[in-house]
């Protein structure tokens, strides 16, 4: 079971940069909720539509921005769930790491800019990893974290 957590916890981190990017192109994307869309009225209002769909360009792109805001909540839940876990790296070194994993940063980019090599940023990432996928939180009075097992990888 940890080792699942253990799994996605790392695709999160791996997915974190995007992900926050993607929220703020979303929400931005979101702020204008159709200006300029009209729906039809009148003569042509009374016609047949189309079988399984409407034709009302209004309501179609309520339903596209519906499932873009669903996007945008699925990414939050993710992101929050490694926020969550900030707290728990109190080592430096760690720190810096996941600073730098979270802004989306490889191995080696990190490994140069610490004077490391990239096989130890990979030791240290996997001691971030494990100290977060052990995290319980005190909500769930001692049961697996139930808010990082319904996540899938984005991958």
């Amino acid at each position: 079971m940890k080792e699942a957590a253990s799994k996605q916890i790392e695709s999160i981190l791996k997915d974190y940069h995007w992900m926050m990017n993607s929220i703020k192109i979303l929400r931005d994307s979101m702020k204008d909720a159709g200006e300029g869309l009209t729906g039809q009225y009148g003569d042509a209002a009374g016609m047949p539509k189309a079988q399984g769909t409407t034709s009302d360009p209004v309501y179609r792109e309520c339903v596209r921005r519906e499932r873009r805001y669903s996007v945008i909540l699925k990414y939050q839940a993710k992101i929050s769930v490694i926020q969550d876990r900030m707290h728990l790296i109190t080592d430096d070194r760690e720190n810096e790491v996941l600073h730098w994993l979270l802004e989306g940063k490889s191995y080696r980019w990190i490994a140069m800019h610490m004077g490391l090599s990239h096989t130890h940023i990979g030791r240290i990432k996997d001691s971030i990893v494990k100290k977060m996928s052990e995290y319980v939180p005190s909500g769930t009075n001692g049961t697996n974290d139930t808010k990082l097992l319904k996540h899938k990888s984005a991958c």
